[in-house]
């Protein structure tokens, strides 16, 4: 069992609700990160022989026990996200983009369960524009959210994200969300909005144009509690859950959304992820919780 501390992310578009979970106290949290290997934003190891180190050290010296060895890096990030404001209008490539223009092994799809949803009741996702000159001209006329699809959400919605969709959480989404682990992301457009300091954010429209698919659009399901598999992991929602034993042959990722357990001495709390090897056990009072394992 490995016990991981949460990193907090501050962005431009975060709010306050995560602020009592995290250990660094920013002005406002976009992202409470529970597992993630990117650097700057690893998260540190809590028990066991590998305290004090990341969670990267433990998965590269252990991932061929888990079938787990064709990755280099652990392959999925997963963080508690609150956004207070609209998230900027982007796209993530597809694995031939980013192999093709980032060296990388592969694009990112990402899913998102909302705990709670926009206040419009709907998010951005879906492109109405026929083609990407189309959304190109649309950023320089100034009009690019009259070809901003929207797709409608309710609490207990699980919404899956394809590379090359273009899509933002929009504003009072609180949120599960679990990525594929691959840095990139491409923004479009933000709303000619600024930081503290007055600064415009980085757009990446070249790349983003070539990333975009106008024609794809996510659908939102109601999660039930049966496993949903997608193509680099699998994810089960657990509610009113006093135990939960990994029964697989490879790793699982708990994370507690609502609830509470001790687990070698140390509280298991909201945005805390615990990895668990085949046959691990956690118990607890947990209202809700996810369970994420790499495929």
């Amino acid at each position: 069992m490995i016990i991981l501390d949460t990193v907090a992310h501050e962005t431009i578009w975060g709010g306050q609700k995560l602020l009592p979970y995290a250990k660094e106290k920013p002005g406002k949290i976009g992202h409470l990160y529970s597992l993630c290997c990117e650097k700057g934003l690893e998260n540190t190891i809590l028990n066991g022989e590998y305290k004090g180190r990341v969670f990267q050290n433990y998965f590269e010296e252990n991932r061929q026990h888990f079938g787990l060895e064709g990755y280099d890096e652990f392959p999925l990030i997963i963080a508690l996200v609150e956004a207070r404001d609209d998230l900027s209008i982007q796209v993530h490539p597809d694995d031939e983009m980013a192999k093709r223009e980032e060296g990388a092994a592969y694009g990112k799809n990402e899913s998102w369960y909302f705990i709670e949803a926009p206040e419009s009741g709907s998010l951005y996702n879906g492109c109405l524009a026929e083609s990407a000159e189309e959304v190109r001209d649309r950023l320089q006329s100034g009009d690019m959210m009259s070809i901003v699809g929207r797709l409608q959400v309710k609490p207990g919605d699980y919404v899956y994200v394809k590379a090359g969709t273009m899509h933002a959480m929009t504003t009072g989404s609180f949120v599960y969300e679990i990525e594929e682990n691959s840095p990139w992301t491409y923004r479009l457009y933000d709303y000619d909005r600024v930081d503290a300091s007055g600064n415009h954010r980085e757009l990446h429209i070249e790349k983003g144009l070539r990333a975009l698919k106008p024609g794809l659009i996510s659908e939102s399901i109601p999660m039930d509690d049966k496993w949903v598999t997608e193509r680099r992991y699998k994810l089960l929602k657990l509610t009113d859950t006093a135990e939960y034993r990994n029964e697989s042959d490879t790793l699982q990722c708990f994370t507690v959304i609502f609830g509470r357990g001790i687990a070698e001495e140390l509280d298991i709390t909201t945005g805390t992820t615990v990895v668990l090897e085949p046959g691990d056990r956690i118990e607890g009072s947990f209202d809700l919780a996810m369970v994420a394992e790499p495929v």
